[in-house]
């Protein structure tokens, strides 16, 4: 058969893409556990920038290490039909973070002390805004307060898709629950932002009703 010009190499392309996949270079790891480290210098940088945005710049250097040191003792358990570890990875960090509820909670209240209500009044805005509003680093004021108010499992949802950069199958794979619970937990957190920041509702009919777990 006679390729087409140019047509050789993008198979050569699309070849070594695959085998050096996520989930390739973990199973790589298995035999030779040095090749791990490439997959510490290809999150690192967003597992530090997620954490220290939960809970501080003081804590994200232990819990980046933490999860990668936990990410490595787990290898051989990896899910290798998922090509892409950051949600495997941000699933990880997101149980550590879990041992300092009290203190996201409490860092989230001193922000909103730290910034008058007047201050962010422009961070209310209909509810498929609230994530891009995250997303752009707002979480002074009363949107901090707000975070600080809801459910952990409900906080999880909304900032690992907001900060983390998950869509709705890589949430659920993170935190190994169904793509429907990411959605419901995602609409009920974006529900209850949008009353604490006085905010209209403006759900559709689109909107999850219910979830299996309820809540």
């Amino acid at each position: 058969m006679t390729l087409l010009p140019g047509t050789a190499a993008a198979l050569t392309t699309a070849t070594e893409a695959v085998a050096d996949s996520d989930g390739s270079v973990i199973e790589r790891s298995w035999r030779t556990p040095e090749a791990f480290a490439l997959i510490f210098d290809r999150y690192a940088d967003d597992i530090h920038r997620y954490v220290a945005r939960r809970l501080g710049s003081d804590t994200a250097d232990d819990l980046m290490a933490e999860t990668f040191v936990i990410a490595f003792q787990r290898r051989r358990r990896y899910d290798l039909s998922h090509a892409h570890a950051r949600p495997w990875l941000y699933g990880i960090a997101t149980n550590l973070i879990g041992r300092h509820r009290r203190d996201e909670a409490r860092r989230l209240r001193a922000l909103s002390r730290m910034a008058s209500l007047s201050a962010d009044r422009d961070l209310a805005g209909p509810e498929d805004g609230i994530t891009e509003k995250l997303s752009g680093g707002g979480t002074h004021g009363t949107l901090a307060a707000a975070l600080a108010g809801l459910p952990a499992r409900h906080r999880d949802v909304l900032l690992v898709i907001a900060w983390g950069e998950l869509d709705y199958a890589e949430a659920a794979q993170a935190l190994g629950v169904p793509v429907g619970t990411v959605r419901s937990r995602l609409h009920r957190a974006r529900t209850k932002l949008r009353r604490a920041l006085g905010t209209p509702d403006l759900t559709t009919s689109t909107a999850p009703q219910k979830e299996t777990d309820h809540g």
